[in-house]
């Protein structure tokens, strides 16, 4: 199933904790992105598909400031993103070396990129920031990509954060941080997550109102009759 607008309007007003939640009844476990944080706080919820591209350790004879002019370096990477997509960065979770800084995230605003994923670290903080680019990474350093990574490819499979992320899956990231959903599983996620998250409002609710969690949260069956006349009841409404 393709992201569509409508897909996309679903999935921003799906949590990502929910997501993982409905993954993990399909038997995925391992879909949320470590060292993927927010950096800027309050960030709005995003959904695209992956763009991929991926860093190796660095070798002298190969990473060195010369190769930002190379056809396979991540200048032309970006140049061959879509629009809309999730430029999701495989950095190895090396934290000493800025993968991109505020030239090549302005590049990525101009070029309508929907946000930068990865499990590395930006530098030129202050300038990224600037941009507007939404980014969620595990911090910032000094020193530039090369100065730790070789940069080797896109559009390929890669492991961030410990995750497969395979070319147009699809991310979704807020301030949880960053889960995939499998192409293949998007139809399921689709109609499964706005209802796990009408349950689990409902739930909340219930426990504002002074319900234990014994019986509510999993519901046993009981519960599970009243939360069905309520569905009932709101959906004539």
């Amino acid at each position: 199933m393709s992201l569509t607008p409508e897909a996309i309007d679903i999935l921003s007003r799906v949590s990502t904790a929910t997501i993982t939640t409905v993954l993990l009844k399909k038997g995925l476990r391992n879909v949320w992105i470590r060292g993927a944080r927010p950096l800027r706080p309050g960030a709005t919820r995003l959904v695209g598909e992956a763009f991929t591209l991926r860093f190796v350790p660095a070798r002298e004879d190969l990473a060195t400031p010369e190769s930002w002019a190379s056809p396979i370096s991540t200048r032309a990477a970006i140049e061959a993103m879509p629009e809309g997509c999730i430029a999701v960065v495989d950095a190895m979770g090396i934290k000493d070396a800025g993968i991109f800084g505020d030239i090549l995230c302005a590049r990525m605003v101009k070029r309508g990129i929907t946000a930068l994923i990865t499990d590395g670290v930006v530098r030129d903080l202050e300038g990224v920031l600037g941009t507007g680019l939404p980014v969620w990474c595990d911090g910032a350093a000094a020193p530039p990509s090369v100065a730790g990574l070789t940069f080797v490819g896109w559009d390929q499979p890669i492991g961030c954060g410990g995750v497969a992320v395979f070319p147009r899956d699809i991310i979704v990231a807020d301030q949880d941080g960053a889960v995939l959903i499998p192409q293949a599983l998007l139809d399921h996620v689709l109609a499964e997550g706005p209802e796990q998250e009408r349950m689990e409002g409902w739930i909340v609710e219930e426990v504002n109102n002074g319900a234990v969690l014994p019986g509510l949260y999993p519901m046993n069956a009981e519960t599970k009759a009243r939360y069905a006349a309520f569905k009932e009841k709101a959906d004539k409404t």
